[in-house]
């Protein structure tokens, strides 16, 4: 049943003197874009007449075939509580379709109602809750970012150490305002680090309001001064960002992930969602993990994972399984990071549990040793394979997983394989600051 109705909608905008509507979408290289219309648009807007040019977004149509439309979400409509209160602004979260009436197969929101479709039809309601890491940094006399975080604080600090600790709470307020449920916020463990943690709801809603949270953080960073990034590794020497996703197929309104009468209490479902999610790990990872910087945070010693194994409660696994049972079970996979683009990382993590399901596979066994202690030679001994090393390796693996590949379908998967080697070529013809410092003078 929809929240709102087009009814709703138009009264909101009127009563509430609503004078700008933001039609939302995002590209496949996760970057939100919209389309601005006054008040005096906004049936137009609802009756999906609202056209763009989809050739001046990267990812999207050549310059021939151009025009799209912007089909709003109305369960998505929703003040911006951070935008003037006089001539207030709202948003719509669309969908992008061609002339033609169809759904745009470039959409990555579609990719993800896709894959939603999909476990329906197998009878699921996939659900997903995130974690959230991002860094607050101070800004210079121009206003451009630095690295500098004027805080000193750690994991669970407080203020005064936390100097963020004020937007952190402003960030919160204003998401529950818009509607989003906040399960915990606090600061992490790198200096100017913070996490704030979202309930589960349904695949397609985590993605609508991760999206919209990345707006509200970087917005309400920059009305107080400071920049907010959700770039993995920004930091040399300190732990990098992550973003751990909370995973659960529920079915008739019952978490199909909990079964009383195992010793884990996870049902067989639950196995082998998680031992689909372990072999298409490599696969999904330059999803998950879209950046040349995102490797970087991936190595032993700053509490991100680099190996493919499963735990009940050892975080230097892939997957974890929390503590919580019965309507709160679920897989924690924690290798993703905040830079992602929500709608195709969660539709491959759905598609690569999908496929342990249909073929009845089985997870290894679990690993209860700390796998940051281990080396190459005692993970091998346990079977254990890596996650990619470099975007380089995980484009490659992209490519080489059938599975992963269809779930975004051929124009997604060969412009973002595209788009990347294109990062990786780009990145290997830098000098970096490292370079010159170690190389420059020696030789």
């Amino acid at each position: 049943m929809s929240r709102y109705s087009r009814e709703d909608i138009l009264r909101t905008v009127r009563d509430e003197d609503v004078q700008f509507i933001r039609m939302q979408f995002t590209d496949i290289f996760g970057q939100m874009k919209n389309v601005a219309v006054t008040a005096s648009q906004i049936e137009r807007a609802l009756d999906n007449q609202i056209m763009m040019d989809g050739s001046s977004i990267e990812g999207f149509v050549r310059i021939e075939e151009s025009d799209q439309y912007l089909w709003p979400d109305p369960d998505t409509f929703a003040i911006l509580p951070w935008r003037p209160q006089y001539g207030k602004v709202a948003r719509l979260i669309c969908d992008v379709h061609d002339p033609d009436g169809g759904a745009f197969v470039g959409d990555p929101r579609g990719v993800l109602k896709r894959a939603v479709r999909r476990a329906a039809d197998m009878g699921f309601t996939f659900n997903v809750g995130p974690e959230v890491e991002f860094f607050l940094f101070q800004t210079d006399d121009d206003g451009n970012p630095t690295t500098a975080t004027g805080d000193h604080a750690g994991y669970f600090d407080l203020g005064p150490l936390d100097h963020g600790e004020g937007t952190r709470r402003e960030i919160c307020l204003m998401l529950e305002e818009m509607g989003f449920e906040i399960e915990a916020s606090h600061h992490e463990v790198s200096a100017g680090q913070h996490e704030i943690d979202m309930k589960y709801t349904d695949a397609l809603r985590a993605a609508d309001n991760l999206m919209t949270f990345k707006l509200a953080v970087k917005t309400l960073a920059q009305k107080n001064g400071l920049h907010a990034t959700f770039m993995p590794k920004p930091v040399c020497g300190a732990a990098g960002s992550g973003m751990h996703v909370n995973m659960s197929l529920f079915r008739d309104g019952k978490n199909a992930f909990y079964d009383p009468s195992d010793p884990r209490k996870l049902s067989p479902l639950a196995y082998s969602f998680m031992a689909g999610l372990l072999a298409h790990a490599q696969g999904f990872c330059a999803l998950t993990n879209p950046l040349v910087n995102s490797y970087k945070r991936l190595i032993s010693g700053y509490e991100a994972p680099h190996s493919i194994a499963w735990s009940s409660s050892n975080r230097s696994a892939l997957i974890r399984i929390p503590a919580p049972r019965g309507q709160d079970t679920r897989l924690e996979l924690r290798s993703p990071d905040p830079s992602c683009n929500p709608y195709l990382a969660f539709a491959a993590c759905l598609a690569a549990g999908l496929d342990g399901i249909e073929r009845g596979l089985t997870p290894p066994e679990e690993i209860v040793e700390n796998l940051y202690a281990m080396d190459a030679a005692q993970l091998r001994s346990h079977g254990v394979a890596e996650l990619p090393d470099t975007l380089e390796s995980a484009v490659a693996a992209l490519e080489a997983d059938e599975v992963i590949t269809a779930a975004l379908g051929p124009h997604v998967a060969g412009q973002y394989i595209t788009g990347k080697r294109r990062e990786w070529s780009d990145y290997r013809a830098q000098v970096t600051p490292w370079e010159l410092e170690r190389y420059l003078i020696t030789y």
